[in-house]
């Protein structure tokens, strides 16, 4: 398991995962699956969901080895960034609410289509958002050049 691993085994593991995505049938299931064994934390104090300037790199996040479930969204769509099959893809982290019990779900949204992280390993059509969840904040991934 990758999350056991030495910090450059990590991120060489997190490397060979990005390289094999075009390749993959299923590849958002697979980086869903994939981040889904990642050590859970309640709150990671690393990392402000509301200031992505102030956000470690992915490479400083996978040598922490923590995650909550911001952290880990933020990983997916990392992953997704920086794969030459979803490169150009816009993605976004999109931070809901639900109003009927106040729950927050950080969720990875592909091409304004796709969802990831609203449940383990399943991914889900944005049309299948429930009607109660309003959106707090939104962030479209972008790579630095």
């Amino acid at each position: 398991m990758m999350f056991q691993l030495s910090v450059d085994d990590r991120i060489s593991s997190w490397a060979n995962l990005r390289g094999s995505l075009a390749q993959d049938p299923d590849p958002l299931t697979r980086v869903a699956e994939f981040w889904s064994a990642a050590p859970y934390v309640p709150y990671n104090r690393n990392i402000d969901p509301f200031d992505p300037r102030r956000w470690p790199t992915p490479w400083e996040i996978i040598a922490d080895n923590q995650y909550d479930d911001f952290t880990k969204a933020v990983m997916i769509g990392w992953t997704l960034k920086y794969s030459d099959l979803y490169r150009s893809a816009c993605v976004e982290i999109r931070t809901m609410v639900d109003k009927l019990n106040n729950n927050q779900y950080n969720l990875v949204c592909i091409d304004d289509h796709w969802i990831v992280n609203y449940t383990d390993n399943k991914i889900i059509t944005t049309t299948e958002i429930p009607e109660t969840f309003y959106l707090e904040n939104l962030i479209e991934l972008k790579i630095p050049r």
